[in-house]
């Protein structure tokens, strides 16, 4: 179990981080003209729901580790596959059930920030990866 913490702190760390700065500091007005979101966000819901995730990511990057032996590899596997997941249930889920003004400017930022959010993900997991990789064993 101790060996999905790392992984799943690179996911959580970065994407609470961005999300919050992004929805709510960087592009507050952009998601307001979309008239999709409440304006008494919960973040505890928010963060649940990046804690769980968190879980099913690390996983994932713990089975790639299994099966791709060269850290590029398998991190660019991870930001790919983490980045479609993602965008499949982050945006276009959203975009096909939500009432919004408009769903192409939706599906503009969302995906910009699901790529941003991967870049930093998988970098973060990838640097946690190599550091355990450079440990010595124990004894």
């Amino acid at each position: 179990m101790k060996r999905y913490l790392a992984p799943a702190l690179a996911y959580l760390v970065p994407t609470f981080m961005l999300g919050y700065l992004w929805h709510l500091v960087l592009f507050t007005s952009y998601y307001e003209r979309l008239a999709m979101y409440r304006r008494d966000v919960v973040i505890p819901l928010g963060l649940a729901s990046m804690l769980v995730q968190s879980l099913f990511f690390a996983w994932i990057w713990e089975r790639l580790a299994a099966t791709e032996i060269a850290l590029w590899g398998r991190t660019w596997r991870y930001a790919f596959f983490g980045a479609a997941l993602s965008w499949s249930f982050t945006t276009l889920a959203v975009a096909a059930k939500n009432v919004m003004s408009s769903v192409g400017d939706y599906l503009v930022i969302e995906s910009a920030f699901t790529a941003t959010q991967w870049l930093l993900v998988a970098a973060a997991t990838a640097a946690l990866g190599a550091a355990r990789a450079l440990r010595p064993a124990r004894a």
